[in-house]
Parts: C-alpha cells; sequence; structure tokens
C-alpha cells in the first residue's frame, strides 16, 4: 500500500502520474483539506499537521509514503523522515517531490531557474540548496500566496486566474525555466504558458515524482505486497466537497470519500462530519 498526502486537493495531481505509472498499486490519498491552505502557516504547525498526517496513512498499511504537497517536503521532510525512521513492525518510507523536481529543473534548464509556490516554500530555501547540489544553476524564487485558493475556488479559466499568474511571473527576470513548485499549479498551466516570454520552459515535476518512485520500487522490493489497483481518499474537510472538486485534480471520478477529524492530537476516522453551530466550549 503506498500513502499519498497532501494539504489539500493539489496533491490528487501527483497521484494521477503515481497511478498512471504503477496501475496495479494500491494507493491511500490522504488531502488535508480542512486545514488548508499550509503555505501561510508557521513551521511548528506544518510538523504538527505532517505527523498527523503521515501516521493516519501509517494506520491505514501504508509501508510508503509519498509527501506530494511542495511546502511539506520543502520544510518538513527530513523531520519526518528521522521522526519515523524507525518501525518494529517493519520497514517503512517517507519519500518527497522536491529532489525529483530539482533534478528535473535542472536537465532541462541552460541556467536560470524560476520557482513558484507558497510563501513557505520560497523562504524555506530548500530548492535553491538542493539546485546546488546538482549543478551552477541560478535559482530565482517568487511566492504566489494568491494562486492556490483561486485554484480551489474552480476559477483557474479565469480573467482573475490569468492576471494573478501574470502578476507573479512578471516578477522573474530571465529565467529560462519556470518550475511549478505547487500542486494546484497545473491546473494552471494554460494561463502560465501565456504568462512566459517565448522560450521559457514551464515543468510540471509531477510525472518526473512518478518516474522516480517506479525507480525507488525496483531497487527496493518488499515495501509493497500484491495488490489491485484500489484507490481510497481520506480528507479533514468536508468529503461531498472534496469528491467534487477532486474530480478536476484527479482527471477522473474519485472513490467515496472517508472523512477524518482530530481527536486528542491524531486523525480518526469519522462516519460523518460534526457541524458545530453556536458557541463552542471545551
Amino acid at each position: 500500500m503506498i500513502g499519498v498526502y497532501d494539504s489539500g486537493y493539489g496533491g490528487l495531481s501527483v497521484l494521477r502520474e503515481l497511478r498512471a505509472a504503477l496501475p496495479t498499486h494500491d494507493f491511500v490519498y490522504l488531502g488535508d483539506s480542512g486545514r488548508a491552505p499550509y503555505g501561510g502557516r508557521d513551521t511548528d504547525t506544518v510538523l504538527d499537521f505532517a505527523e498527523q498526517c503521515v501516521e493516519r496513512l501509517f494506520e491505514e498499511d501504508c509501508r510508503i509514503v509519498v509527501v506530494a504537497c511542495h511546502t511539506v517536503s520543502c520544510v518538513a521532510l527530513r523531520h519526518l523522515q528521522r521522526r519515523y525512521a524507525v518501525d518494529p513492525d517493519g520497514p517503512r518510507r517517507i519519500l518527497g517531490v522536491t529532489i525529483p523536481a530539482a533534478e528535473a529543473a535542472v536537465s532541462v534548464s541552460l541556467g536560470h531557474i524560476g520557482v513558484i509556490g507558497t510563501k513557505r516554500t520560497i523562504t524555506s530555501s530548500t530548492f535553491v540548496m538542493e539546485v546546488e547540489k546538482l549543478g551552477p544553476h541560478k535559482v530565482s524564487g517568487c511566492a504566489a500566496p494568491l494562486l492556490a485558493p483561486i485554484v480551489e475556488e474552480g476559477w483557474e479559466g479565469s480573467d482573475i486566474a490569468r492576471l494573478a499568474v501574470q502578476r507573479y511571473v512578471d516578477q522573474f527576470e530571465e529565467i529560462d525555466t519556470l518550475l511549478l513548485a505547487c500542486t494546484h499549479y497545473p491546473l494552471l498551466l494554460d494561463a502560465f504558458l501565456s504568462a512566459v516570454g517565448e522560450g521559457v520552459r514551464v515543468l510540471d515535476p509531477s510525472s518526473f515524482v512518478a518516474e522516480r518512485l517506479v525507480d525507488w520500487l525496483k531497487r527496493h522490493p518488499g515495501y509493497t505486497g500484491p495488490a489491485t489497483g484500489n484507490l481510497r481518499i481520506l480528507c479533514t474537510g468536508d468529503p461531498s466537497v472534496f469528491r467534487e472538486h477532486g474530480h478536476r485534480f484527479l482527471g477522473a471520478p474519485l472513490p467515496p470519500v472517508q472523512h477524518v477529524a482530530e481527536e486528542q492530537g491524531r486523525l480518526a476516522l469519522r462516519d460523518r462530519v460534526q457541524v458545530i453551530k453556536g458557541q463552542v466550549v471545551r
């Protein structure tokens, strides 16, 4: 069983590529839509949320967890890998998207890579550090906090989306490759292609993440057992809303979505969403 974790809907665009590359594998996807977005949150909060989500996927019997969220991969991946390195019940691994994305950008760039993502992704400078390990490329970053909410609203084809993308892209100077370092941004691909200058390549790293996972599984047998291509979806927000909007990201109808919510520091399965009205006393 392979777990895929994202702060919301966006990671479904990564899941789409993973399932295309590994059609017979079983996947469990957890979207933390009830607490999204992560991009403006402080580091400790991101770490807390990431721990809860990864632990939920371990409870679902996932031996591999792919952190599809660029914010978590840039900020919390090393923490997660160290915290859950030892498991008395058998091997398990947590993999991220940052290194495959950096490798993909370096492989196609002529020397100047632009990275656009959430505030936490850009301020972490993780992409700068990973690219420095691979080559002498220059990296310029731009935080784009408006773009993910625009996509969440389903406005990716609107004039608002095109104008916002153009304003952010205009902040880059003389880049030859633009790396989309947020899983929401592939839905804005047309807007990015229209906004960048001639000769600038727009790179969605999702397919490269899938290629790297296929290669990793070949080199590390034993992390997944017999499978049938089954897919389960969990979310912390409203399951019906998640299923409706998730279709756009996955490119296919979602199976019934199960709800999980925080209870005493962990994410637990719930039969239904609890809607609380009025004042709350704890």
